[in-house]
Order: structure tokens, then sequence, then C-alpha cells
């Protein structure tokens, strides 16, 4: 029992430096990146744990990508910042929801749509699910707990979000879930 939870902390370990190396990349390379598309990539290790091991070892992963945000939207200040985080003007608790909830599902939905579905497609159908997962609930959670605070315009901002940084965030999700869960499936035996 103490080396499966060993083995598992491990796992969450090697998952969350990644996820914060990314983070911090993509941080940089945004900054001076002149297209307004600038997807959202700290997923992507969520998705793929999630589905090489559990949805246990996903949703851990998940809380941690929901932390990273609650942490770096307190920290950086931002227009949008209380969304995120409920220490900052007009962040409230309900910030903490759209935070942290849609992060722990994506480790937990891609898991099951990977045990649903087979092969390739399978996994690319998961990284969407991952994907979108992120995209929908946040969406949702903006919509239903802050739609006044830009005075009832807050659908052109979500249909904005969601015909630009989510298409790109599917693709590339489907692509390198695809193309990694094989390559990592074998390592692991």
């Amino acid at each position: 029992m103490k080396v499966n939870k060993a083995r598992q902390t491990a796992i969450v370990a090697i998952f969350f430096a990644i996820m914060l190396i990314i983070q911090l990349l993509s941080n940089m390379v945004f900054s001076v990146w002149p297209i307004p598309i600038k997807p959202t990539l700290v997923q992507i290790p969520v998705i793929i744990a999630a589905i090489l091991y559990g949805p246990k070892i996903g949703a851990s992963l998940g809380i941690l990508m929901g932390l990273m945000s609650l942490v770096t939207n307190s920290i950086i200040i931002l227009p949008t910042n209380y969304l995120f985080s409920p220490f900052v003007e007009q962040g409230n608790i309900f910030s903490l929801v759209i935070a942290l909830i849609p992060r722990l599902l994506i480790g937990i939905l891609p898991y099951y749509t990977a045990k649903w579905f087979s092969g390739k497609l399978g996994l690319a159908i998961s990284g969407i699910v991952g994907s979108l997962t992120n995209t929908v609930f946040v969406l949702l959670g903006i919509f239903i707990f802050f739609s006044d605070v830009y005075g009832g315009s807050i659908q052109a901002l979500l249909g904005a979000v969601m015909s630009t940084n989510a298409l790109a965030e599917m693709v590339i999700s489907a692509i390198l879930v695809t193309t990694m869960i094989p390559r990592l499936k074998r390592s692991k035996k």
C-alpha cells in the first residue's frame, strides 16, 4: 500500500512540475505573442495523467491546476482576475468555484471518455473533452456568477473566447493527447 501511495505521489509531482513549466513558458511566450489567440495549455498534462493513471490522480492534478490559477490571479493583476480569485477586487466565493471545479473535472471526464471510446479516435475525443470541460465550465461559471460585471454584455466576451481560444485548445489537446498517450503507455510498461 505504501509503495502505491508513494508512486502516486511521485506521478502527481512529476506532472505538476510539467504543468508549472508549461505555465511559465506560456506566460513568457504569450506576453510577446502578436496573435490575439492565447490558448491555455496547462490542462494537457492533467488530461494525459487522467487517461494514463486514472481519475484520482487526474482529479488531484486538476485541483492543483485550479490552485495555480487561483494563486496566479491573486498575484498578477489583470482586468479579469476577479473571475478566478476571491482575493482581488470584485472577486468572491464564486471565483473559487470557477477556479477549482472545472479543473477538477478535467481530471475526471477524459478518463471516462477514453474508457468509453477506443483507439486514436478515442484519445482525440478525450483530449477535446478535457479541453472543452475547462472552457465550457469556466465560461458557464462566468456567465452564471459574473454576467452583470460587464453591464450585461458578457456574452460578447464569452463568444470571442469560445470562437478563438477554445478551438485552438481543442485542436492542440487532441493532437498532443493522441500522439503522447501511446508513447507514454509503451514507456510505462
